[in-house]
């Protein structure tokens, strides 16, 4: 949807709140785009992609090998004047943790944001991990965006905060603020981008001790003007009690804050006291005087207690209630409805909203579990593999992160681990080193570029007895096709690692090669040293895009 106002000033766009970040980020001025594709992140940098002003500028917009190599190019192009964003899920974050952390020592030239989606619930994830954590360990400013049009304002504020205070910003949204749809209005032209200059401060971006501790310090000294922003800051708004003394006080935070206003609109009592927080560190000043307007305080936050525990942990009171005290769930998305009873619960709201306004899971929608799609190669490469371990005594195969993670799931019943991404080959060779034989590790190829190479290194160097299968389907397939950095090279990567010829294999995963696949397992498997097949076939969804897009 796109309009424009009478004097063309502006355009409203339907936008995900992916999709804002990615637009706030081009009319800001931006340069490049970093990122490893992650649900619930994927679409911003596809955005940027499919852009017609970021194509026609040039922005870098390629996918990164992981998140790591993302990081270390963004502050790259910092290093240059230039402004850079960061893209990944919150596991992702993980990996790039050296560099992010360190990225508060160097401080940047141009600016740089650094955008992590967290998934509560765990819709694509294996934990609840929540990033805000990393912001303050890294202390380095965090925002939080509650709707779509904050997050488009916010990505050239936070570009701006990021020079002035050369510093990176971490900005976290959640699933439903990434992949709910709003109306946004957007800037008609977008802001040129910095020009190159060498401004860097060559003893900021060495790291040597003398160095990092001068920054440290600096660093450190920075916190109380960070805070004391946060609490002039726009994005945090504070609203006392009309009546100058209130029962309760809301603090609330991200898309919280949202169901926070739809209880209270839905309500007749407005002597409450409410506070938005989307930018940290925390404004202790305005908590402060939420604190001493209000009896009990309650906080609603997405994601694990970050903002309750600092208000209990600073403030001593005991009249603090969220999820560390039962109101709200520990775990898990908040919705509208559990934010409802919440309030009711401490007689705030209209108990009405607890009981006839609160919606069950519905008695007639069935859970379906996730499956390998119909034609899939992952399919025919467990049938090969499940048929081959059956001669072996006690197999144990570690599997990685991937749409191939579903062959735990029956029928295949096929891995007996998966924790993170590039684990399979190194607990492979941990669970051999202990004794274990056969030790098998699958793993995608898109994992493999991103973390599996050096665990493979680490097998070769000392020939651990493990065979390793590279299931090859061309593509990143679990977050939607997006290129992977290794198509085509994934032979040359494992020669130049050491692994044998005689024991590299590259097949074709289709029923009439089953004979063929599963002599070749068979036969590594009895090979006691380190091994690798690669199944190779097209992503069967993928394959009907390509089919499609040739008619």
């Amino acid at each position: 949807m796109e309009e424009k106002t009478k004097n063309n000033a502006t355009r409203t766009l339907l936008l995900l709140g992916d999709e804002a970040i990615a637009q706030g980020a081009i009319d800001a001025g931006l340069s490049g785009v970093y990122a490893y594709p992650g649900t619930p992140s994927t679409e911003i940098t596809e955005y940027i992609q499919q852009n017609a002003i970021a194509r026609e500028r040039g922005i870098h917009s390629r996918w990164a090998t992981n998140e790591k190599t993302a990081m270390e190019a963004a502050l790259g192009m910092s290093f240059m004047g230039k402004r850079s964003l960061v893209c990944m899920k919150h596991v992702g974050l993980n990996v790039c943790a050296d560099p992010f952390v360190n990225s508060a020592m160097t401080g940047v030239n141009g600016g740089v944001v650094v955008l992590v989606a967290d998934d509560p619930s765990m819709h694509s994830s294996q934990d609840e991990q929540d990033s805000r954590f990393y912001g303050k360990f890294a202390m380095i400013p965090t925002f939080e965006p509650s709707n779509q049009q904050e997050a488009y304002d916010m990505m050239a504020y936070a570009f701006e905060y990021s020079e002035q205070q050369c510093l990176p910003v971490l900005m976290r949204v959640t699933t439903r603020m990434a992949h709910s749809r709003a109306v946004v209005k957007v800037a008609e032209t977008p802001r040129p981008e910095n020009a190159l200059n060498y401004d860097s401060v060559a003893a900021n971006w060495v790291l040597l001790p003398a160095n990092a501790r001068r920054r440290n310090d600096k660093v450190t000294a920075q916190q109380a003007q960070l805070e004391e922003d946060a609490a002039g800051s726009k994005y945090n708004r504070l609203t006392l009690p009309p009546t100058g003394r209130a029962p309760l006080g809301i603090i609330a935070s991200g898309i919280a804050y949202n169901y926070v206003q739809e209880a209270l609109a839905q309500q007749d009592d407005t002597n409450v006291g409410l506070l938005k927080v989307s930018q940290y560190p925390l404004p202790k000043k305005l908590v402060r005087q939420l604190l001493d307007s209000c009896e009990k305080v309650m906080v609603v936050e997405e994601g694990q207690p970050f903002i309750e525990e600092q208000v209990r942990g600073v403030f001593e009171s005991q009249n603090i209630f969220g999820r560390l005290t039962g109101e709200l769930p520990r775990t898990g998305e908040l919705t509208p409805d559990c934010v409802k009873q919440a309030l009711a619960q401490l007689s705030i709201v209209n108990s009405q909203l607890s009981t006839d306004n609160v919606f069950a899971a519905s008695p007639i929608v069935a859970p379906r579990p996730p499956q390998l799609c119909q034609g899939c190669g992952h399919r025919d490469v467990y049938t090969a593999l499940n048929e081959v371990l059956k001669e072996f005594e006690n197999p144990r195969v570690f599997g990685d992160i991937g749409c191939y993670t579903l062959g735990f799931l029956p029928p295949y019943r096929a891995i007996h681990s998966c924790v993170d991404m590039g684990a399979s080959i190194t607990m492979a060779k941990g669970a051999s080193d202990a004794g274990q034989w056969p030790a098998v590790a699958i793993i995608g190829d898109s994992t493999f570029t991103h973390s599996g190479m050096t665990g493979l290194l680490d097998a070769v160097n000392e020939n651990a007895d493990i065979t390793v299968i590279i299931s090859d389907n061309l593509t990143t397939a679990m977050t939607g096709g997006q290129d992977s950095a290794g198509t085509n090279k994934f032979e040359a990567i494992c020669r130049g690692l050491g692994v044998a010829d005689e024991h590299l294999h590259v097949v074709v995963p289709l029923p009439k090669n089953m004979p063929e696949i599963t002599q070749i397992i068979r036969d590594e498997i009895n090979y006691h040293g380190v091994s690798v097949i690669i199944p190779r076939r097209e992503c069967i969804q993928t394959f009907k895009r390509h089919a499609k897009a040739k008619k």
